[in-house]
C-alpha cells in the first residue's frame, strides 16, 4: 500500500513529562544533502518569473474588476458580495507576497523583498517586517514548544504544555475549541492588521519602520476614504466587516491544515532538519485547483524543506521527497482538504479537553481516542 493511501491518524501531543526526550533519527541526519542535490539537479529551484508575472497581472485585473463593480453598484447592500470577493483577492495577493518573501519569484533578494513589502503593506494591509519575523521563526522550528509562534498559548490551546490554572471560561471554551476554530478565524484579519501596527510601534530596531507605517497609512486611508465616500456609514461598516472576515477565514483556512494535529516537539528537541520538517507537516491533495486555492501551501512538506522553491515545482518535488522519506523510514503525511479540517478539529478538541481538566491523568490522556 502506498503512503498516500494509508489512513492518516490523529497524532496527539505527547504527555508533558515525556516531552523532554526529543526526537532523534540519526540515520537520516545527513540525508537532506542528497535530497537537496537531487532537487537541484532536477531544476526544481529555478525561478518561474513568467508564471508569477502572469499571476500578478491576473490578480491586478481581478482587483480592478472588483473595485469597478464596487463603483458601479454604489450605495447598496449588494456591496457585501463585493466585500467578500475583495477578501478573496486580498488573500490571493497575500499568498503571492508570501512566496516573494520566501525569494521564490525573482532571482535577486532585493526584488523579492520589495515586491513582498509592497504587496503586504499597500495591498493587504500587513507589515512585511512583522510577517517575516513571525513566519521565519515558524519555519525554523515548526510545532516546537516555545519556539514556534504559531502554537504559542492564546485563545486556542495547541498542545498539552499549558498552565492548568486557566479560568473557568477558558476551560469551558477549550472543551470545544476545535469547533470554534473557524468562527475565530473570522477575526484573524483584524489580529493581523492590529499586530502589524503593534510590531511597527514597538521599541527596538525594525527595518523600514517608518516606510511601512507610511504605506499602511496610505493603504488604510485610501481604502476607508473610498468606502465612506461611496457608501453610507452602515453599509461601509458592514463592507469592512465582511471583507476582513473573509480575508481572515481564507488565510486561516489555508494555513491551519498544514501543521495542526501533527506531532508537537519539545522545546529542546534535537531532531534533524529533514525529520523535523516532514514529521510536523501535512500535505493536502486535490490537484491544481487546491494548489491555486492554497497558493502552493498544500505541498507544505516540500515548502518547508525548500522554502525558496517556486509554486510550480512543488508537485514534482513531492515525488522525490516522498520516495526519499519512504527509504529513510520517515512518515510522509498527506490527506484531502476537508479530511484535514476534520483532523484539526478533533485534535484541538482532544487537547482542549485535557487542558480544561487539571485533574486529567497525562498517561491516560495519551491513550484517549
Amino acid at each position: 500500500m502506498s503512503l498516500a493511501n494509508q489512513p492518516i491518524p490523529v497524532v496527539l501531543t505527547p504527555a508533558p513529562q515525556q516531552a523532554t526526550t526529543g526526537i532523534r533519527i540519526n540515520k537520516v541526519t545527513s540525508s537532506y544533502a542528497s535530497l537537496l542535490m537531487s532537487v537541484k539537479e532536477a531544476g526544481l529551484l529555478e525561478r518561474c518569473r513568467r508564471f508569477y508575472l502572469l499571476l500578478l497581472t491576473l490578480l491586478v485585473i481581478a482587483g480592478i474588476g472588483v473595485w469597478g463593480v464596487f463603483l458601479f453598484l454604489g450605495d447598496t447592500w449588494l456591496q457585501l458580495v463585493v466585500a467578500a470577493a475583495l477578501g478573496v483577492v486580498f488573500t490571493q495577493f497575500a499568498l503571492v507576497g508570501h512566496e516573494a518573501a520566501h525569494l521564490q519569484v525573482f532571482k535577486t533578494r532585493s526584488a523579492n523583498e520589495w515586491v513582498a513589502r509592497l504587496i503586504a503593506t499597500l495591498l493587504v494591509g500587513m507589515s512585511y517586517a512583522y510577517w517575516t519575523d513571525k513566519h521565519s521563526r515558524h519555519h525554523a522550528r515548526p510545532n516546537v514548544v516555545n519556539k514556534d509562534p504559531d502554537i504559542a498559548p492564546g485563545a486556542v490551546v495547541f498542545h498539552n504544555q499549558v498552565p492548568t490554572n486557566r479560568g473557568r471560561l477558558s476551560r469551558a471554551f477549550g472543551k470545544r475549541q476545535g469547533y470554534l476554530l473557524f468562527p475565530l478565524l473570522l477575526f484573524l484579519g483584524w489580529t493581523l492588521h492590529i499586530d502589524s501596527l503593534k510590531y511597527l510601534l514597538r521599541r527596538g530596531p525594525v527595518k523600514f519602520r517608518w516606510l511601512e507605517l507610511g504605506l499602511l497609512g496610505l493603504r488604510f486611508g485610501t481604502y476607508l476614504g473610498l468606502l465612506f465616500m461611496v457608501l453610507s456609514p452602515g453599509v461601509a461598516a458592514a463592507f469592512i466587516g465582511v471583507q476582513v472576515a473573509v480575508f481572515g477565514l481564507y488565510m486561516g483556512g489555508t494555513f491551519a491544515p498544514n501543521h495542526k494535529g501533527m506531532p508537537i516537539l519539545p522545546e529542546h528537541s534535537r531532531a534533524d532538519f529533514l525529520s523535523r520538517q516532514v514529521l510536523t507537516s501535512r500535505n493536502i491533495t486535490g490537484g491544481r485547483f487546491v494548489t491555486f486555492l492554497m497558493g502552493g501551501l498544500n505541498y507544505q512538506i516540500e515548502h518547508h524543506l525548500f522554502p525558496d522553491m517556486p509554486r510550480r515545482h512543488l508537485r514534482d518535488a513531492s515525488h522525490l521527497v516522498k520516495a526519499h522519506c519512504l527509504l529513510a523510514g520517515i512518515p510522509y503525511t498527506e490527506t484531502r482538504l476537508m479530511s484535514s479540517y476534520a483532523i484539526v478539529i478533533r485534535y484541538l478538541n482532544a487537547v482542549g479537553l485535557r487542558a480544561a481538566d487539571p485533574f486529567t491523568c497525562p498517561l491516560a490522556g495519551q491513550h484517549r481516542p
